[in-house]
């Protein structure tokens, strides 16, 4: 018995080096040699930032780093995707358990009272009134019992290579969402920055306005000008007022969603960020880099081509079930009619040999689930090709935010120093009589426009290296507490 049991569980080991359904093998889709973008002249010296400075140290900005190292630290968003993490990793654990048998300690005690000819409950017991016995009595018992299946076909060992791959996702899904949360944060600390400079501008129009109409209403008065005049200028500071009210309120809305991003409330940040500060600078220089480096960097990508994997190592799980399953079992134990004599020798018992299981009569519903495995695995490599097209469009869009504002500032800078000097010579002309004082205001006016233009590209061009940064999978590369708990 002994040498037979020996014998099949070196057959049974043998078999279990083979695995059924396919062996992922990492392809990833074509790519371009380089960005369309970066070949119409743009510069791009600079490289990706890595390490302990984020691309958010380009702007140079202490407030924008401390809101930062602030929410990776409080958002809810990023600490719901940590707990993801460490829930993959614990089905990791339950998957590899399927390795080691299972089993465990168990006892019992029982009073019984057995028929006359010595029947107990469903089955036979000694001692009944048949044989002149007590009919009643009492049973102990203690056992130790296992249960080993012997992974032949490879069942377990897709599901645990499922499940690795399901965890290394979840993984790229947290760093995913880091990048969205720094990506959201230094938007919105931009937009407040932006729309302080545009509100200070726009109620420096309104006041030019004002004057216009006060000497509108005064030359009217004198019957200098046309009622119709009169109107037109109160007019146009009826709207240069409106223009307040809104940036004002999305002024408000950019604080209060950068407040929740920092799970702090709505209301946090108010304060802290109320007294205006300019827009933060962009580099000159591009980050260089090539598409091919999107396939290792950015983790939405890394995300889908993990899940590709766990998809494909689960049609492997669903053609097992095609195969018989075969398991070890055995059991030690002790049984006594009285706990006096229950730790003898004489009470102990023991057995243990093979098993099987073969579900041949599900065969419709085996087949059924590995077609619905071959389709999920499908629809994991569409989304993974899909991912990697997004991106590419991600940064090509960017790239091209980037150089058309770049170029738009440098002409609005350009309308701003002009009509700063169209309006200081008409200041002079104003002081020497040559011009009237409407004039004076009309060359502020057009400077003021021409400010808030070049504030608007600014933003823009700040936004769209945020974007660029974020569509190359910059970001989470630095060190910390919480990248140390993902791994």
């Amino acid at each position: 018995m002994q040498r037979g049991l020996t014998i099949w569980i070196i057959i049974s080991s043998l078999l279990a080096g083979c695995a059924v359904g396919p062996d992922y093998q990492r392809s990833d889709p074509p790519v371009p040699a380089g960005f369309g973008a970066l070949e119409s002249g743009i510069t791009r010296d600079a490289p990706l930032p890595s390490g302990a400075g984020g691309w958010w140290t380009l702007f140079q900005d202490p407030e924008l780093d401390r809101l930062l190292a602030r929410a990776v630290e409080k958002n809810h968003d990023l600490r719901l995707a940590l707990a993801r993490v460490r829930l993959a990793r614990a089905l990791r654990g339950g998957a590899e358990a399927g390795y080691y048998p299972e089993g465990g300690i168990g006892g019992t005690a029982q009073w019984f009272r057995s028929t006359e000819s010595g029947f107990v409950g469903g089955a036979v017991g000694g001692g009944g009134a048949a044989g002149g016995g007590q009919r009643d009595g009492e049973l102990y018992n203690a056992a130790f019992d296992a249960s080993w299946e012997i992974d032949v076909f490879g069942a377990v060992r897709r599901e645990v290579e499922a499940a690795q791959a399901d965890w290394e996702a979840s993984r790229e899904a947290w760093r995913d969402t880091l990048i969205s949360l720094q990506g959201e944060v230094g938007r919105n600390y931009i937009e407040i920055r932006a729309l302080q400079l545009r509100l200070r501008i726009a109620r420096e129009d309104a006041l030019m306005r004002e004057e216009i109409v006060h000497l509108s209403e005064a030359r009217y008065q004198a019957g200098l000008i046309a009622e119709q005049e009169l109107a037109r200028n109160r007019g146009a500071l009826a709207n240069a007022q409106s223009v307040i009210p809104t940036l004002e309120k999305n002024w408000w809305a950019a604080v209060h969603r950068l407040g929740v991003l920092l799970g702090e409330g709505p209301t946090a940040l108010v304060q802290e960020l109320g007294l205006p500060a300019d827009l933060p600078p962009v580099p000159g220089d591009l980050p260089a880099g090539l598409p091919s480096d999107l396939l290792r960097r950015r983790p939405d990508i890394r995300k889908a081509e993990r899940e590709l994997a766990a998809a494909t190592a689960r049609i492997g799980v669903a053609r097992a079930d095609l195969f018989p399953r075969f398991s070890l079992t055995g059991s030690f134990g002790l049984q006594s009619r009285n706990t006096g004599n229950l730790a003898d020798e004489g009470s102990s018992f023991w057995r243990i040999g093979p098993t099987f299981r073969w579900n041949i009569l599900n065969l419709q519903r085996i087949l059924s689930n590995i077609e619905a495995g071959e389709a999920v695995r499908e629809g994991a490599l569409v989304q993974y090709e899909k991912a990697v097209l997004a991106a590419l469009e991600e940064v090509e869009n960017a790239l091209i935010t980037l150089s058309r504002e770049k170029r738009r500032t440098e002409v609005l800078l350009q309308a701003v120093e002009a009509n700063g000097l169209a309006a200081e010579l008409a200041f002079k002309r104003y002081q020497a009589g040559l011009e009237s004082y409407l004039a004076v205001i009309d060359a502020r006016n057009a400077l003021l426009l021409s400010q808030d233009q070049l504030a608007q590209s600014r933003q823009q061009k700040a936004l769209g290296l945020v974007a660029l940064y974020k569509a190359l999978g910059g970001g989470w590369q630095e060190p910390g507490r919480e990248e140390a708990e993902v791994r």
